[in-house]
């Protein structure tokens, strides 16, 4: 089966929604499915103003049209709603071919935290962009149940994953006072990144991750250590040198930094929302508390070994195994519409 993956978030950006869609590429092919990407690479971008690292694509509709065509994909599947996502969506329902969506980004709250626009209004255009998806993948069971009391139809699970070959404990030493509690992800507002540094904690608060409020938060918090973004081996072996990861956002869908972090037998310290009440559950591998602090001081007397065990459970191949499930009867629908034909003439699309 040859999936087509129509994202706008893709490299260089660092996120959990890029390294969630090139893990499950990766996973695929010896679970007998190819995945290719329709991504911003492939259009004229512009820097967002207030997110210089951040690029938006340019689509043409006849240049998504070609490239779909040469793609030549039994299904779609589109997991972000900027302006590719769009475009390829607008297609899929001009030619009749059956797509899928997946819900990665708080925008409402994110887009709150920066302009006041209602809530309200995102969530209705965000239930229009993927009213028309044969299934609509969330990462949790309580995301899911979230969207359907939200009015999305076709929600469906797509659970995460962890590389545990690459996150796990190993003796790294920072040079720094300890203990070490740990923050990875974007620098930006709407990851209330202060609500962490603002806390009165012994030794030494480090921050992995790059953004637009980093500047501003170096300066303002210079007994922080500010590491920029880290990938690959240099991202797990500062995982591995911290006592406690601290997720202060109360606005992700799930976090995959948090398997990332227990991979790595690092317990959490998280408020008790969504997105860490989420992944955690019931599990005796986090601290999820109103009182960040307590959160933060009370995990470290939890077992590394306890995350270590239950960030096992959540396996790359699982993950892709229920993509590729949730991609069959899409499939099977494609199968009965006939081949994509190229559309040569610019496109009237069907809003």
């Amino acid at each position: 089966m040859r999936i087509l993956v129509a994202t706008d978030a893709w490299h260089p950006q660092v996120n959990g929604v890029v390294r969630t869609l090139t893990m499950m590429a990766d996973t695929a092919r010896p679970l007998g499915a190819e995945v290719a990407f329709l991504t911003p690479q492939s259009f004229r971008t512009f820097a967002m103003p207030s997110y210089r690292d951040l690029r938006v694509a340019l689509p043409r509709p006849a240049k998504i049209a070609r490239l779909i065509a040469d793609a030549r994909p039994d299904s779609i599947h589109i997991p972000t709603e900027g302006p590719i996502g769009l475009l390829v969506r607008r297609y899929c329902r001009k030619q009749r071919f059956p797509f899928t969506t997946s819900f990665h980004t708080r925008f409402p709250e994110y887009v709150s935290a920066r302009a006041p626009i209602p809530e309200s209004l995102i969530w209705r255009a965000l239930r229009r962009f993927h009213s028309p998806s044969r299934a609509v993948m969330a990462a949790t069971p309580a995301l899911a149940n979230e969207l359907r009391m939200r009015g999305f139809a076709n929600v469906v699970l797509w659970p995460r994953g962890v590389d545990t070959g690459l996150f796990h404990p190993r003796a790294v030493d920072l040079c720094l006072p300890p203990p070490i509690f740990l923050c990875v992800g974007r620098v930006a507002v709407e990851k209330n990144l202060e609500a962490f540094l603002d806390l009165d904690l012994p030794g030494t608060k480090v921050i992995v991750g790059d953004g637009p409020a980093r500047a501003m938060l170096e300066q303002k918090y210079p007994q922080a250590v500010f590491l920029g973004a880290l990938q690959g081996e240099a991202l797990a072996q500062v995982y591995a040198a911290a006592d406690v990861f601290v997720f202060p956002s109360k606005t992700d869908t799930f976090g995959l930094v948090l398997l990332e972090a227990l991979a790595s037998g690092l317990p959490v310290a998280a408020y008790p929302v969504s997105g860490p009440r989420d992944v955690i559950g019931a599990a005796p591998v986090a601290v999820l508390d109103p009182d960040l602090r307590s959160a933060c001081l009370a995990a470290l007397e939890i077992s590394p070994l306890a995350c270590v065990e239950f960030a096992a459970q959540h396996t790359w191949e699982a993950s892709t195994r229920a993509f590729i499930e949730n991609m069959a009867d899409i499939h099977a629908a494609r199968a009965e519409s006939g081949p994509i034909e190229l559309v040569t003439e610019q496109p009237r699309f069907v809003a």
